[in-house]
């Protein structure tokens, strides 16, 4: 029952106490005048009264209409509550089952067919490690081969100038191929495949060895500019495939752990390259083509294990839409029958790409949201390729000859390099989920800076001795042969 407004019930009270006061009044006066006139009264309050409790009436009804819709508002609230409580209990289970899968996914471990993989997969670094060092040990029998071809070509020396642009063009045109081809790696891997890209890939790290090793029977230190151009595509093309391919077959427990023997596989190459440059090996005026020519062997060898490797799950699933092909794929990498959760894990992964905007190259440059991120990835680049690094390897062995060592000595030093970077990369591996990427390569920075002073340093006294030593040399004064007479 709704009781009445407090002013409404009010008004009724004040209006009963004056009719019942006129009522009274009626009761005791005598005169007919003031009685029609008390009577009007009270018929002017019974209107007003009247319009009052129409008033209330309305009020009421207005109240009773609020309450009938908050009544609905209410089980609608309810109703949202209980959906609300279901899509929770949902979610639950959800993240429930998301867990158990990424456990079970985190229980995998390392198969025999998956090493054997890896292995396949990763002697395109090794390609890489090994062409970016070969070029150095060698060096002044190149250099001498270059001096031989142009004189016996225009039958004149060549200057000690034209012979380091032509070394110098040697050494950077791999660099220059090596970019051709890790810009068209994504590419060759959307278009042939992971695995198919890396076989095509092998035609030329063939190709580059081969007129590598015929460059010195040829007579011809273009065919050596060439090669050396063809098997930087090759290598270009192997930092792009080799990490997708290895990443993309690897359990998700394992990927950080094998992204890194990407890295072990390249200075592993710059080792075996430096050992085999050493005189008593292949460092020979000789031995030297031998010596670039012996970068056939990774492609070779690719070519035989790698066909038996399934091509990539993700590519399979994901570009190909082979959802079959990808199961056996996982199936005899996982050596397991139990690939749902990868299977899921995939295609999770197509659905978030499916609902990111593809973005220009201009969209990407000028977006503030992607600013940080794309300076960050630029500098991270940028300070690795400015460290230094590729001076030591490209030249460390005629640096460590102006230094003042033997050829010899210069060639173990240069090896010296290779095994402390092949040691560091191992050292790495543990400490890089322990104290961080980041932590790790601010130290490694570091430590470039410092030494690299040092190394300068060490230079500029070398060259003020060499300067002291020649001054005196200059201000000597040549004496004058004594004259010899002969007397008859």
């Amino acid at each position: 029952m709704v009781s009445l407004p407090p002013s409404l019930q009010k008004q009724v009270s004040v209006m009963s106490m004056n009719l019942s006061a006129k009522l009274d009044e009626l009761q005791r006066g005598d005169r007919h005048l003031e009685t029609t006139v008390a009577l009007c009264e009270i018929r002017t309050q019974l209107q007003e009264l009247t319009k009052s409790v129409e008033s209330c009436q309305s009020e009421v009804s207005e109240v009773k209409r609020d309450m009938v819709a908050i009544k609905h508002e209410l089980d609608t609230v309810q109703q949202v509550k209980e959906e609300i409580e279901e899509l929770r209990e949902y979610v639950d289970r959800l993240e429930e089952h998301t867990h158990r899968r990424k456990l079970r996914l985190l229980e995998q471990g390392l198969t025999f067919f998956l090493s054997y993989a890896i292995l396949a997969a990763v002697l395109g670094m090794l390609q890489f490690g090994y062409n970016t060092g070969v070029i150095n040990a060698p060096e002044g029998n190149i250099e001498y081969f270059m001096k031989d071809v142009y004189k016996s070509r225009y039958g004149e020396d060549l200057q000690d100038e034209g012979v380091q642009r032509l070394y110098s063009l040697a050494v950077s045109i791999f660099a220059i191929g090596g970019m051709l081809g890790g810009f068209s790696g994504g590419m060759v891997a959307n278009r042939f495949g992971r695995k198919g890209g890396l076989l095509l890939n092998n035609v030329l790290g063939i190709v580059g060895a081969c007129l590598m090793w015929f460059t010195k029977v040829t007579n011809s230190y273009e065919m050596l500019f060439i090669g050396r151009f063809i098997i930087g595509v090759n290598c270009g093309l192997n930092t792009s495939l080799v990490p997708m391919y290895i990443s993309e077959i690897a359990p998700l427990n394992l990927r950080g752990g094998l992204g890194t023997v990407n890295q072990l596989a390249v200075t592993v190459g710059l080792l075996l390259s430096q050992v085999l440059g050493i005189e008593q090996i292949l460092g020979t005026n000789e031995g030297w083509p031998l010596l670039l020519g012996l970068a056939i062997c990774p492609a070779l060898l690719q070519l035989v294990l790698l066909p038996i490797c399934p091509e990539s799950p993700r590519y399979l699933l994901i570009t190909k839409q082979w959802e079959e092909e990808a199961r056996k794929a996982l199936r005899r990498l996982r050596a397991s029958n139990q690939v749902e959760e990868d299977i899921e894990e995939m295609r999770a992964e197509e659905r978030a790409q499916q609902a990111e905007a593809s973005i220009s190259m201009m969209e990407l440059i000028c977006s503030p949201t992607l600013r940080a991120p794309l300076v960050i990835g630029v500098v991270m680049q940028l300070s690795q390729q400015l460290s230094g690094i590729n001076a030591v390897f490209y030249y460390s062995t005629s640096l460590f000859t102006s230094s003042g060592l033997t050829d010899e000595s210069a060639k173990f030093a240069t090896i010296g390099i290779g095994a402390i970077m092949v040691g560091m990369t191992l050292v790495s591996i543990p400490l890089m989920d322990r104290t961080g990427r980041r932590t790790l390569h601010l130290y490694g920075l570091g430590g470039m800076f410092i030494f690299s002073i040092f190394i300068t340093i060490s230079f500029l006294i070398k060259v003020s001795n060499k300067r002291q030593r020649a001054a005196p040399l200059r201000n000597v004064r040549p004496r004058s042969r004594p004259q010899c007479i002969i007397h008859y």
